[in-house]
């Protein structure tokens, strides 16, 4: 026995013996089912059946049990009640078997099954995929050992599943559709082994070119992001995220922790991993037909040629929503058409080249386009026509993509379903993935844009490393707290934290009484703001807990008594420790913002940043990274939100530091490695303008 796992090796995806345990001759059971999808190409590898009752299955060996199979490496596959797993991976370990494909459902992690056949996994040194998944097909191998009702063709496309209803479908739909996969890869509840680690082994694979991934969530966030990076620098990763509507089930303490929604901490890690996200079945669908003939872009500008009009336009539309440039027809190309188009051609992209158009003109308008150096790839759009026989025109299409020396990708929309019926052949035999919408070709190409662009934008995984002073005073401010029995810092224990680490906040000073209170007014400024403090309430300006612009000392003196009593009414089991007093920001050009930590329970730490004010969850403007996020980082995501636009200045106002507020967010993410005791942290206001920024008020919640 052992207490260490097999590596997932690229080997594993070409196994040349496969055990199916479970195995079984009754019609309408998982057992039959996967037999039978396994019988089909039983002669490409070694098959064994094992049923504790007696089988005879032409193509197999077969087994009344595990003890009669031979030793050596090899692909088990078990469909058997979920009670009876355990004792089987032990029993296939001792014969050699490193990898176990488990289709039985009833194991979950939680569960008194599903620990037990951890533990022996563990123990034994096998490797589990599933449980409670389709099974796996492996095309290339011939192998099918799932309960899908069809094979998949043989193509250059991976599929990970958390489904194996989405896995089913997909194999449904690539077949008529031309599609073909190295590895569809249904995967269950991930008990052991999750999306990182296959990520892995598809990304070693030749015969994979890019990845689609079904996802309904993760154990582990930051081993997935850490292994999509390495995927994505090299083959594209699209992403269908289930559960988009839900939002974190908890009750945060802070703005920040209330803003961090759990779509929208997956959608920063997928960016930060460089995956491109699809936002429906249907658009995985079309980000599959187009990965498949097209893994890779040479570059974004799209030429379009087309003999309706109308439909060009709709293409024009539908790049609205893409990062995607059209393309500028050189003068050389212009004149080109004109010599093979009539007079009334749109001169311009997209080319129209008007609703008589044989095939020659089509094959003459696409070599012109084609060749233009400022062209990068070419939708060719058709709508069907009583001058054109059925298929003429995707031969002309088809033969010119064929006849550029420079190899462009094209992309085809044929409008109509018996007009793309008759040309679907061509377009297939020429890797020429086809649409039926305008706005189905464009959106298939926005993301195969959107994945080289995430590839080439993936930012170097790091940032500046915290000064260790600051860590130790930060360290020393939380363990304090944590002796006094409590897990909110107070307003000037958390600005103390702030400063620790560089962010630059107003001066504060504590006061036990109003008295003292006004006394503490001779060391500041005025004119002055105060707030309560006290560990029962986050929200100081819900409860009447902040004042604002009191002119003098004695005007402090006053609002701390009429504070203190108003609280008293309002929430009268608050403890009011004291009060902070400090001076009034005056920054007449200067924007409100928030930035903060939230604690996600899949990524861990998380860095919002976004428009603040007492308004900041209607406002609801933010964007999110994940730790650890360097400057330039930082100045991406002060770009990915609205008020963005303000900080870059408009009529007399002049434009923020943004600098300045990167190295905030910068500053935060050291703090969110650096400290992970922390859970929440908000700083709402952070006052920001061209003179820089200052934290007005702040908030810390440490772990319980």
């Amino acid at each position: 026995m052992t207490d260490r796992l097999p590596s997932l090796e690229p080997h594993w995806l070409r196994p040349s013996r496969i055990v199916l345990v479970g195995a079984s001759q009754e019609t309408g059971s998982v057992g039959h089912a996967v037999l039978t999808n396994l019988l089909r190409e039983a002669d490409r590898f070694e098959l064994h059946a094992v049923n504790p009752h007696k089988l005879v299955i032409p193509g197999a060996h077969c087994h009344t049990g595990i003890q009669t199979v031979p030793p050596g490496p090899a692909l088990a596959v078990i469909a058997i009640p979920a009670r009876l797993v355990p004792d089987v991976l032990r029993k296939l370990a001792a014969k050699g078997i490193g990898l176990a494909v488990i289709i039985s459902a009833g194991l979950g992690k939680t569960t008194e099954p599903g620990q037990e056949m951890l533990r022996v996994a563990r123990e034994a040194g096998i490797r589990i995929i599933g449980p409670n998944c389709l099974g796996i097909i492996l095309p290339h191998m011939g192998i099918n050992a799932s309960f899908a009702s069809h094979d998949a063709p043989a193509g250059e496309l991976a599929l990970l599943s958390q489904s194996g209803a989405i896995a089913s479908a997909m194999v449904e739909w690539a077949a008529p559709h031309g599609v073909g996969f190295s590895a569809i890869l249904s995967i269950g509840d991930m008990a052991q082994t999750g999306f990182d680690e296959l990520l892995e082994l598809l990304a070693a694979d030749p015969q994979t070119r890019a990845i689609l991934i079904y996802m309904e969530g993760l154990d582990d966030g930051r081993a997935f992001v850490k292994a999509a990076r390495a995927v994505t620098a090299i083959k594209p990763v699209i992403v269908l995220k289930a559960g988009r509507g839900t939002v974190a089930g908890r009750a945060a303490l802070s703005h920040t922790g209330a803003l961090a929604g759990s779509w929208e901490v997956y959608r920063a890690a997928f960016h930060e991993a460089g995956i491109v996200t699809a936002s429906s079945l249907d658009a995985l669908f079309d980000a599959a037909a187009m990965l498949d003939d097209v893994p890779e872009l040479p570059g974004e500008r799209l030429a379009i040629v087309t003999n309706g009009g109308g439909a060009g336009v709709l293409a024009l539309d539908a790049m609205e929503v893409t990062s995607a440039p059209l393309a500028e027809l050189s003068d050389d190309t212009v004149s080109r058409l004109d010599a093979v188009l009539p007079p009334g051609w749109s001169r311009a992209n997209p080319v129209d080249i008007i609703g008589d158009a044989g095939s020659a003109r089509y094959r003459a308008a696409m070599e012109a386009v084609l060749a233009d150096d400022g062209v990068d790839a070419v939708l060719a759009m058709n709508c069907p026509t009583g001058l054109l026989m059925p298929g003429e025109a995707a031969r002309a299409v088809a033969d010119a993509a064929g006849s550029v020396p420079r190899k462009k990708p094209v992309i085809a929309c044929w409008l109509g379903d018996a007009n793309r019926a008759s040309s679907h052949e061509v377009l297939g035999a020429a890797r020429i993935p086809e649409f039926s919408t305008p706005a189905q070709a464009i959106r298939a190409f926005g993301y195969a844009t959107a994945a080289r662009w995430a590839r080439v934008q993936i930012l170097p995984d790091g940032a500046s490393a915290p000064d260790v002073d600051a860590i130790v005073r930060g360290d020393a401010i939380i363990d304090a707290v944590l002796a006094d029995n409590r897990h909110l810092l107070s307003e000037i224990e958390a600005k103390g934290l702030l400063a620790a680490f560089g962010i630059p906040v107003v001066s504060t000073q504590f006061a036990a009484t109003a008295e003292l209170a006004e006394q503490a007014c001779t060391e500041l400024p005025a004119p002055y703001a105060i707030k309560i403090v006290s560990p029962d309430i986050t929200h100081k300006s819900d409860f009447g807990g902040v004042v604002l612009g009191l002119a003098d000392a004695a005007a402090v003196r006053q609002a701390a008594r009429a504070m203190a009593k108003r609280i008293a009414t309002r929430f009268p089991e608050a403890r009011i420790e004291g009060f902070a007093i400090q001076p009034m920001i005056r920054r007449k050009a200067a924007h409100e913002l928030f930035a903060g930590i939230a604690c996600d329970p899949s990524f861990g730490p998380v860095i919002l940043f976004g428009a603040g004010g007492t308004a900041i969850e209607v406002i609801d403007d933010k964007s999110i990274a994940l730790p650890p996020v360097h400057l330039e980082r930082a100045k991406q995501l002060i770009g990915e939100t609205r008020i963005a636009r303000l900080l870059s200045g408009y009529r007399n106002v002049p434009a923020t530091d943004q600098t300045a507020v990167a190295e905030v967010i910068a500053a935060l993410s050291n703090i969110a490695l650096a400290l992970p005791r922390i859970a929440e942290l908000d700083i709402n206001p952070l006052i920001a303008d061209a003179d820089g920024v200052v934290a007005l008020d702040a908030r810390v919640v440490l772990r319980k």
